[in-house]
């Protein structure tokens, strides 16, 4: 409205700060503000259940397909089922005939999947079996109640809908009185007006704003019983420890992309980026659940241990049952469909394979990027880069890239540059080049809306903003002030964003120019939760709500197919995004985004990064020092210790904090990182190996353990050492796993009560154990 507007030109005039990034925590909302969860868990109170039709089975080339129906609702769902190659299922669960097109996520799987056939061998009348013949792998559909069971050698792995959690909100046209009828429905739990607009069908109300609905409620949901797996790991990002927790009431692990400035450690609220995809992991057997879907999604977790019944007492032995553990997962999104892929593994290497077969493996980085690179916000100007740039000469430090943020542009309009502060960008370059340098600088979404900004006059003209519901340009605060965005889920508006890099159009620049997009979560300043609202318009007339994870990974996308056009094919690209989505990986490198200089936030960069890199992710690192704040001498010494292993190395800083270049923290300190720093260096070629083995074999750079879950090794253990034996043995054996025992010479020392065990032969890979008699 009118008032909206005028309180978007005020802010035209105000400077905008890091303090209206900086926010308090209370502008986002916990899942109890969140109406499609509360929609979701009234229901499912209500145990209404679903059944599948199996007499409507028909099966082609690619899938199998039934109607599942309610009792209650009477609205006829389609579910697909389809083998994959390389051990995966997937399952589709649309509307059979919707009101309009439901969204589902495109170009985020590198290809269509393809298909193998599976073949239905008949269960009895209430079920149907499908089976991958050659794997061993079978699908078990019982019709009432829905369910699933996804059977390897006979050993169901998976059930999907057993606790009944199958929820399908169907598109509806609103009428006004009816819509006041289904609001009593929904809310004839609780007949009182507060619960009715609780409900949020048509709107939801979050403190000022209000998320008006064209098209109603149309959340999806879906349980997964994970049978004997306890250890579960993914889903990405939050800043929590690497093993899954279980999640209690109204704690769901949440995946919505939001700029959360300093975000709180060990908490499930959404950050940055989303993957939603998880891995399970127990001895044996590695699967993973690739959810597909794209907007604002909840993800609840509940462990139940095994535990051992007895059944009876026979006698003197009592017959005991053993309950294996199982994990339940549940899943709801806000709207789209059902899609999800079931990997089957077995193991670790399998999964992270057969993820990369759908979405893309990690995008091979040029090998500057694998260096150390330095950043701040902001480095002042051309002397200030030039300084900088001599001090690690002087001091012997390397580094591959200097880094410029926001500061170095003409009021923030990217693509440009400051005059007084970068008077001469080429020369600059020319003077890192000299020294087979790099220049990184940042390129965000949001364009100043200025008449004479040549970047926004032509993405107006070309209508390639997103747009708001009355189908004019979106306009938030941003950096620059009031400003657009630009709608990279059009093709058309990444094909012409990809243009702007090329050198003739991107004044200033040449090829020792690379690029980092931040802001993109899209990040708004004062809007609902920091970021645009949901019933913004984008491309093919989809709403916000639909897409909102994955408009990062289209500017990333964009930005890196701009610089390989740029080099004609020949270069590599490298682009860090600080938003992502799965498949992000084909594009370049994350981070972890605006951490904190105290010490738990350098302890919880590593489960972070671990996360990410289980999740295809590996190009991913963490702001060396904590870009808030100022760390102590010791934790920034130690910061870049750890940096020095992590993936993307990069060491930055928010305005207003004190310098932090290595060499001014004294003689001693700059010692120590110095040799963190060439330690990296040293190791290269090394990172460089185990990049090229992420891009061509799908295993992560880093990684938790080795990927087949034990240490293949051709080493052995020729002798041990018991100390402490008080008497002497009388004999020695090792006993191995293939039940061999060996007879072992040994020499005995009473004066220091030690066993030396001499010329074994033992391999560190197998099991093996030592008997002492």
């Amino acid at each position: 409205g009118r008032s909206d507007r005028e309180a978007m030109e005020a802010a035209e005039k105000e400077e905008i700060s890091v303090e209206d990034e900086a926010v308090d925590k209370n502008i986002f909302r916990d899942c109890n503000k969140i109406a499609f969860y509360r929609r979701q868990k009234q229901w499912l109170s209500k145990k209404s259940t679903y059944q599948a039709l199996l007499d409507s089975v028909t099966t082609d080339e690619d899938s199998t397909r039934f109607q599942i129906i309610n009792e209650a609702s009477k609205v006829t769902l389609l579910a697909e089922i389809y083998g994959i190659e390389g051990n995966i299922f997937r399952l589709k669960i649309n509307e059979e005939t919707p009101l309009k097109p439901r969204f589902e996520v495109p170009d985020v799987l590198t290809s269509k999947p393809r298909t193998v056939r599976l073949i239905s061998c008949s269960g009895d009348t209430g079920s149907l079996i499908l089976a991958d013949g050659k794997v061993g792998l079978k699908c078990h559909i019982t019709a009432n109640p829905f369910k699933v069971d996804l059977v390897s050698e006979e050993e169901v792995m998976i059930s999907i809908n057993s606790l009944g959690q199958l929820y399908f909100e169907h598109l509806r046209i609103l009428h006004k009185q009816r819509a006041a009828k289904e609001n009593e429905e929904a809310a004839s739990v609780d007949t009182s007006q507060e619960n009715q607009e609780d409900l949020g069908l048509w709107e939801e109300k979050f403190g000022k704003f209000v998320d008006i609905k064209a098209n109603g409620p149309s959340s999806i949901g879906l349980d997964f019983s994970l049978h004997g797996f306890e250890h579960l790991y993914g889903i990405p990002q939050h800043a929590e420890s690497h093993q899954l927790k279980n999640t209690g009431d109204e704690d769901a692990y949440r995946l919505y992309n939001l700029d959360v400035y300093g975000y709180q450690i060990f908490d499930k609220m959404g950050i940055y980026g989303s993957v939603p995809y998880l891995l399970a992991h127990k001895l044996g057997r590695t699967i993973g659940i690739f959810w597909l879907n794209a907007s604002e999604t909840l993800v609840e977790i509940n462990t139940e241990p095994a535990v051992e019944y007895t059944l009876s007492q026979m006698g003197p032995v009592a017959a005991k049952q053993k309950v294996r553990s199982r994990t339940h997962v549940h899943w709801m999104s806000e709207s789209g469909i059902i899609d999800v892929f079931l990997l089957t593994g077995p193991t670790p290497s399998d999964v992270f394979k057969q993820y990369s077969h759908l979405t893309g493996t990690q995008a091979m980085p040029p090998l500057f990027s694998l260096g150390y690179h330095q950043c701040r916000w902001n480095y002042e100007d051309e002397q200030d880069v030039k300084a900088v740039d001599t001090g690690f000469d002087e001091h012997d430090i390397p580094y591959d890239a200097m880094w410029l943020d926001i500061e170095h542009t003409e009021g923030k309009r990217y693509f440009t540059w400051d005059k007084k502060r970068f008077p001469n960008p080429k020369r600059m370059q020319e003077l890192l080049r000299s020294k087979k340098r790099k220049l990184v600088v940042i390129s965000d979404p949001h364009i100043k809306i200025d008449p004479d900004y040549s970047v926004y006059v032509k993405a107006k003209d070309q209508g390639f903003f997103v747009k708001n519901q009355e189908g004019e340009d979106f306009e938030g605060v941003c950096w620059p002030g009031l400003s657009s965005y630009l709608d990279f889920t059009n093709p058309k508006v990444r094909e012409w964003y990809s243009s702007l890099f090329a050198f003739p159009v991107y004044q200033g620049s040449t090829d020792i120019l690379f690029l980092w997009n931040d802001m993109n979560e899209p990040s708004v300043f004062r809007g609902p939760e920091q970021t645009m609202q949901k019933n913004a318009i984008h491309h093919g007339n989809w709403e916000h709500r639909e897409l909102h994870n994955i408009y990062g990974f289209y500017h990333q996308m964009a930005t890196a197919e701009g610089l390989i056009q740029r080099s004609k094919g020949k270069e590599r690209p490298f682009v860090l995004t600080r938003s992502f989505f799965a498949g992000s990986q084909k594009y370049g490198a994350v981070w972890t985004g605006d951490n904190t200089a105290e010490w738990s936030y350098l302890k919880i960069s590593i489960p972070m990064l671990l996360t990410l890199s289980i999740t295809g992710i590996s190009f991913c690192g963490a702001d060396i020092g904590g870009f808030i704040g100022n760390p102590e001498t010791e934790l920034l010494v130690r910061w870049y210790q750890a940096g020095a292993y992590q993936p993307f190395f990069r060491g930055h800083a928010t305005m207003n904090t004190k310098r932090r270049e290595p060499w001014l923290f004294g003689k001693e300190h700059t010692r120590l990182i110095r040799e963190a720093i060439r330690e990296r260096y040293g190791l290269l070629p090394y990172w460089y190996s185990l990049f090229y083995y992420a891009h061509v074999a799908s295993q992560p750079v880093m990684s938790s353990a080795d990927q087949r879950g034990h240490y293949p090794s051709k080493c052995v253990v020729e002798q041990i050492l018991v100390l402490g034996l008080r008497k002497e043995p009388s004999f020695v054996t090792t006993h191995s796993s293939d039940g061999k025992d060996q007879p072992v010479a040994f020499t005995y020392c009473a004066k220091t009560s030690s066993l030396t065990l001499e010329k074994l032969s033992l391999n560190i890979a197998t099991d093996w154990e030592v008997h002492i008699i």
